[in-house]
């Protein structure tokens, strides 16, 4: 039987995602009501300028006191979508004193701060839920906390943020340089009109922070995470990633040691083969592959941004916490019960492509292989190009760490016949 009296529930945030939130739950009300097995109202929604035109909602519900709405005896779920660190903490530790449980797509925020959360979320009794943080309307919190629960995981690859993707996927079709592919992002409205928090990789970074800490159990931070972003790579890059049978693709990749004993985070541009599927990742899509003991490899694909996309998984969430709500249960809350360590990026290992402009002169060749097998870092394969005393050498190496291979090319730097080092990039996905 349903419950006649609503769950009520409070949406902190209008912009982009929040008027989808409120839309679909006004024109799904019915749908929704039947799954969860009562009906859900808005309390209220928490905006920033209140004179604003806002379809479909009650103006009687709008409000500028998001302090006041979020700590409101009567509200049973606290939506919050504004995004950043504060007033977000406080508005979301202020729910959870009050009793009610959280749904937020705040990925900065969980990846600053997600260990303080769900311990408040713990003491109150109330639910954290963050679908919506990771990958907009793809499934991967869940499946990692709920459907994987039983089983290991050892890696999380993946591309996670649409900007970037689409800017690589610009530079890859068409040759264009980054300065170009980045405009016609903005156009497209794929870019903000400040993208640095998608091109340097800073959203990436913190997407890999939750991800790393849910599938090793092991509480990662934004600060433990490696970051590299997008603006190097150049033309060139994408050409020798071609020749090489690759393409470029700025991935988060979280991955647990060969011994099992530490985890590494980190996110940058990488060479990945064009017969991995994330080759074939276009556009402003996303998609994260999941290895597993038991499972083995998994692929998530889908759209990683947008108002509707990024909605879907915040109404899932809610209908999720309704449900406990009802029930008088709680969904899964944080797992850190691993401690593992978070190793540094030095101890990485990985292969490299490398590219070095040298002097055209005999004995070029052996210089730089005794410096790459001075330093212990095996070479794969070595193309070499120019005329005209304009000489290149494109070094790929078998899989080395990555202190090794900084340690290699500051000597690089100091041969006379080594005039600079143009590029490096990891590659991976093999």
């Amino acid at each position: 039987m349903m419950r006649t009296r609503p769950l009520k529930v409070a949406l902190l945030g209008c912009g982009t995602v929040g008027s989808e939130v409120a839309r679909i739950m006004t024109t799904h009300a019915e749908d929704l009501a039947a799954r969860i097995g009562a009906p859900v109202e808005l309390a209220g929604v928490a905006v920033r300028r209140p004179d604003r035109v806002r379809e479909g909602i009650d103006p009687a519900l709008v409000t500028t006191d998001a302090a006041a709405l979020a700590r409101r005896a009567d509200v049973d779920v606290v939506v919050e979508v504004i995004g950043g660190i504060e007033p977000a903490r406080a508005l979301i530790t202020s729910a959870f004193e009050n009793g009610a449980s959280v749904v937020t797509a705040n990925k900065a925020l969980l990846a600053e701060d997600g260990p303080t959360l769900h311990e408040a979320a713990e003491k109150h009794g109330a639910d954290l839920y963050y679908e919506a943080a990771v990958a907009a309307a793809i499934p991967l919190v869940r499946p990692l906390r709920e459907s994987l629960a039983g089983d290991k995981v050892n890696r999380v690859l993946g591309i996670v943020n649409g900007t970037t993707n689409f800017i690589l996927d610009r530079m890859d079709s068409s040759g264009t340089g980054y300065g170009e592919a980045l405009d016609e992002a903005t156009a497209l409205g794929y870019a903000e009109a400040d993208p640095t928090a998608d091109v340097e990789g800073f959203d990436a970074a913190a997407k890999a922070a939750i991800l790393a800490g849910i599938a090793f159990h092991t509480r990662v931070r934004l600060d433990d995470v490696h970051r590299e972003g997008l603006t190097e790579v150049s033309a060139a890059d994408i050409a020798s990633a071609k020749r090489m049978g690759c393409t470029v693709k700025l991935l988060a990749i979280c991955e647990r040691s060969a011994d099992g004993r530490s985890v590494t985070a980190r996110v940058h541009p990488a060479m990945i083969p064009l017969s991995h599927p994330l080759s074939n990742v276009r556009e402003a899509y996303n998609a994260v592959f999941v290895e597993s003991d038991a499972a083995g490899q998994l692929m998530f694909y889908g759209p990683g941004a947008g108002g509707a996309p990024t909605a879907s998984a915040v109404l899932g969430d809610l209908v999720a916490a309704c449900r406990n709500k009802l029930n008088g249960g709680r969904g899964p809350g944080e797992s850190s019960y691993a401690q593992l360590p978070v190793s540094p990026m030095g101890e990485v290992v990985t292969r490299y492509h490398i590219s070095l402009d040298v002097a055209d002169k005999p004995g070029v060749l052996a210089q730089v292989a005794t410096v790459f097998a001075e330093h212990g870092v095996s070479i794969d394969t070595v193309r070499q190009q120019g005329k005209d005393g304009d000489a290149w050498l494109v070094v790929v190496t078998h899989r080395a760490a990555d202190a090794a291979l900084s340690a290699t090319v500051e000597a690089l730097r100091k041969l006379d016949t080594v005039r600079g080092v143009a590029s490096i990039m990891r590659v991976e996905g093999e």
